[in-house]
């Protein structure tokens, strides 16, 4: 991965069968699912976040994001632990035609220890066009607001988070290419 996503961030899709079609992870917020917990995240805090696909292409695609567990993977804390991610809980978009000029957005459940969640890395592998997309990774944490990453303004949270470093990054990324 070149360049981290901070999640808030659009991310182009560069292959030529892709071109036009983008993606975005954000609305990283604590949450229950409409339906109530799931038995194997008791004890643990749920998070949600939103999925968007935007297809500013010509053509339609078929996006397929739903039950398969490598389509959505999170992992919280500085190791990298699995969260758990609440598929049945979850918001779906299921062998969706994503016209021209249009959106479609999942709501996505995930529940983890309290204390991880402060550093989350959400990594989207649908499948687009009847076939399996390379993962696309956002990283972030809760409390951490989507404009902190950027560097007009900060959130007091942002320095002592993966998202503050992965701002620093981007800065020095550029200080570099100029």
């Amino acid at each position: 991965m070149d360049i981290p996503n901070v999640i808030g961030d659009w991310h182009d899709y560069q292959s030529d069968e892709l071109a036009g079609l983008r993606v975005r992870v954000h609305g990283l917020q604590r949450g229950v699912p409409p339906r109530g917990r799931d038995d194997d995240a008791k004890s643990l805090t749920y998070v949600s976040f939103q999925v968007t696909y935007e297809n500013r292409d010509t053509k339609v695609h078929s996006i397929d994001l739903s039950r398969h567990p490598k389509h959505v993977d999170v992992r919280v804390g500085r190791d990298g632990h699995a969260a758990f991610v609440d598929i049945d809980g979850s918001e779906r978009i299921s062998d969706y035609n994503l016209y021209p000029q249009r959106r479609v957005t999942a709501v996505i459940y995930a529940a983890a220890p309290a204390g991880k969640l402060k550093q989350v890395d959400i990594q989207i592998s649908p499948e687009i066009d009847d076939e399996s997309t390379f993962g696309y990774l956002w990283v972030g944490g809760l409390g951490v607001h989507e404009n902190s990453t950027r560097a007009s303004t900060r959130a007091s949270t942002a320095s002592h988070s993966v998202a503050g470093e992965v701002e620093q990054f981007l800065k020095g990324t550029a200080a570099d290419d100029t």
